[in-house]
């Protein structure tokens, strides 16, 4: 009988010691666009992937990368397939506004943080219940779209002209502009939209050129966001020209060549990290993100869109060691503690800005995160 009762002993001691072992992984699932109208933006993120960390406070983390194809509804699958059959602690993802958007209500379902790596405030905005379990690492729309106004005002602008993407970012951005600009008495004279995948906005450049703005904003992101521009400086528009930081990435200035110079933008300090003073508390982890990711792939390859994953992986670091204090990865538990602990995230350096969160914000970027920006000779610019 007592032999029994040691055996039995024994097989309960190897089953917590197995049990605690197994709990000892944290599982990551992220699901970005690697392919479709917004690789441009997705194809540094998954780069930027194979940079982070493999282990956090003593615990192995595992990737779990699923590619959504820009596709709204292939980014809902991948989260379901992350939560349901990878059992994530934590998803980061997706790549843009629309398919953000689309994930919220499954990661609200099961409980589970997510940190997007889109800019779109509908994201985290307004908080609510679902959005409790979301936060985001890009700036928001209306900070950089006040960049923007104040610069037009600078640089005497009293009329402009916008054309967006018809979806979710197209239409977040101009809430934002329109909003500001008239606030600041700069009269808008076109709204028009067009698609990620179209070849054509020639309908919309003639209506923006019969307005005859001082200005135009591009409300895209990544290489579809060229088109509208150049086919503006085809038809001789000499006018100011501004992009949203959706575009701050080489494979836009590649597509968009020579009618994108002298067009300014609103961008992450990581954009113009070797640019920055000294001073600025940021300079030291961007460029440390940019001397890690351009080791790997060349001079010149690094983009805000990689660092979004980058300052993910960042908060979540920052996260687990308060987490892993009230539960082990892998439980309910651990990821209510997870959200809690990023919930609480206070004074965090990133690639992008200084991270300060609240139950309220679930960005926490003050000014900090944004610098203009201008195309000069095909490379980035610090406006001072």
């Amino acid at each position: 009988m007592r032999i029994k009762l040691l055996q039995a002993s024994l097989l309960a001691f190897l089953g917590i010691v197995f049990a605690a072992g197994t709990r000892a992984e944290i599982n990551v699932g992220v699901t970005l666009s690697a392919t479709g109208p917004a690789a441009s933006l997705g194809i540094p993120e998954k780069n930027t992937v194979a940079l982070l960390p493999t282990t956090i406070a003593g615990q192995k983390l595992n990737y779990i990368v699923l590619d959504d194809a820009s596709d709204t509804t292939t980014a809902v699958k991948n989260t379901r397939k992350l939560l349901a059959e990878n059992r994530v602690d934590l998803v980061i993802g997706s790549t843009t506004t629309p398919n953000s958007l689309a994930m919220i209500d499954v990661v609200a379902e099961g409980e589970t943080p997510m940190i997007s790596m889109a800019a779109g405030a509908r994201i985290i905005d307004p908080m609510d219940g679902k959005r409790a379990w979301v936060f985001k690492t890009p700036q928001n729309d209306a900070q950089m779209a006040t960049a923007i106004v104040q610069h037009m005002l600078d640089n005497k602008v009293r009329t402009v002209a916008y054309i967006g993407f018809a979806d979710a970012y197209g239409e977040g951005w101009w809430n934002e502009f329109s909003k500001i600009a008239e606030a600041r008495k700069i009269q808008i004279v076109g709204n028009e939209r067009f698609n990620r995948a179209d070849t054509s906005v020639t309908g919309q450049v003639l209506k923006i050129l019969a307005a005859r703005p001082d200005a135009v904003l591009v409300g895209g992101a990544g290489t579809p966001a060229a088109l509208p521009q150049k086919s503006l400086k085809e038809k001789g528009y000499k006018g100011l020209m501004y992009q949203t930081h959706g575009v701050a990435n080489a494979d836009f200035l590649r597509v968009c060549g020579k009618d994108c110079e002298g067009t300014f933008l609103p961008a992450g300090p990581v954009l113009v990290a070797a640019q920055l003073p000294d001073s600025n508390p940021i300079k030291k982890v961007a460029l440390d993100y940019v001397t890690k990711y351009e080791a790997m792939h060349g001079k010149g390859t690094a983009s805000t869109f990689g660092a979004h994953a980058w300052d993910a992986s960042l908060l979540l670091a920052n996260a687990v060691p308060e987490a892993l204090k009230k539960a082990q990865p892998g439980t309910p538990g651990f990821r209510q503690a997870l959200r809690q602990a990023l919930e609480k995230t206070t004074n965090l350096t990133g690639a992008h800005g200084v991270f300060n969160m609240s139950p309220q914000d679930h960005l926490g970027f003050d000014q900090r995160a944004r610098v203009m920006v201008r195309i000069d000779n095909g490379i980035w610019k610090l406006v001072e």
